[in-house]
């Protein structure tokens, strides 16, 4: 984006740092020593090491700031009212399986609010970026929400639980409502991703359950900036609390909303 925050250009640079080792790691995927942590939800070194690499950057510049991240414990910083919200890995199955879909995301919070976002996928090279009131980017270019008004035209994207997750019933109702009345819908195992696609208008809108505030904090603002809405699956719920989001334009969002919690 033309002009980035300094702290917008801290988050960008640690990105880029965590996403040149997990690229080389990416290339090693065979041989990674891999711990389950539970059905399904696997952890790498390569993960755990972006995390690091993410934080020292991170702290070098804002040592105040709090911390919250998915392979470590919560940080209360000095300033209590900034914290960083860090997925390192986004869509970690999907590197440990060779799939070449997945995403470092970085997210500014200040008092309670995300103020600046950056979720990148250094295998397609592609940095989508956003700061509070200064819209959503992707690399160099203003990127928008789609304004499709038919939902049979729109394509959305959600997360399917695996293995003997709780909400796999209820995801699996939500597939059979929804499909019938789009021209598709994708489960591609990065929530970073999804919601960056919704902001780039790749997808018309996209739901999922089971989400922690790391998978979604770079994301949202994305969407917000790019002029698309949100809602947590609970009306009047904290987003970032719930874990569950609904996301998509503004022409389709209400009926796709419906639809999702009819379910």
């Amino acid at each position: 984006m033309s002009q980035a925050s300094a702290n917008l250009n801290i988050m960008i640079k640690a990105a880029r740092k965590a996403a040149r080792s997990l690229v080389r790691d990416f290339g090693e995927v065979e041989n990674l020593q891999v711990t389950s942590k539970s059905a399904g939800d696997f952890v790498s070194r390569a993960d755990i090491k972006a995390e690091e690499l993410i934080r020292e950057e991170l702290t070098e510049a804002r040592p105040n700031y709090g911390w919250l991240a998915e392979e470590s414990a919560e940080v209360k910083g000095e300033d209590p009212t900034r914290r960083w919200i860090v997925d390192p890995l986004d869509g970690t199955t999907n590197f440990l399986h060779g799939l070449p879909h997945w995403a470092v995301s970085i997210a500014l919070e200040h008092r309670g609010q995300i103020v600046a976002a950056v979720v990148y996928d250094p295998l397609k090279d592609e940095m989508f970026t956003s700061e509070k009131g200064a819209g959503a980017w992707l690399n160099d270019r203003r990127i928008r929400v789609t304004n499709r008004r038919e939902m049979i035209e729109c394509i959305f994207g959600t997360g399917i639980p695996f293995a003997n997750n709780p909400t796999l019933p209820v995801s699996l109702r939500q597939v059979a409502k929804v499909s019938p009345t789009c021209a598709g819908v994708r489960r591609w195992g990065s929530a970073a991703l999804d919601l960056a696609y919704v902001a780039a208008g790749r997808y018309d809108g996209y739901w999922e359950m089971g989400l922690n505030p790391w998978d979604i904090a770079g994301g949202v603002l994305l969407v917000k900036e790019a002029g698309g809405l949100l809602e947590p699956f609970t009306e009047g719920a904290d987003l970032m609390a719930q874990g569950g989001i609904i996301a998509a334009n503004d022409q389709v969002f209400d009926r796709f909303k419906t639809l999702v919690r009819e379910a």
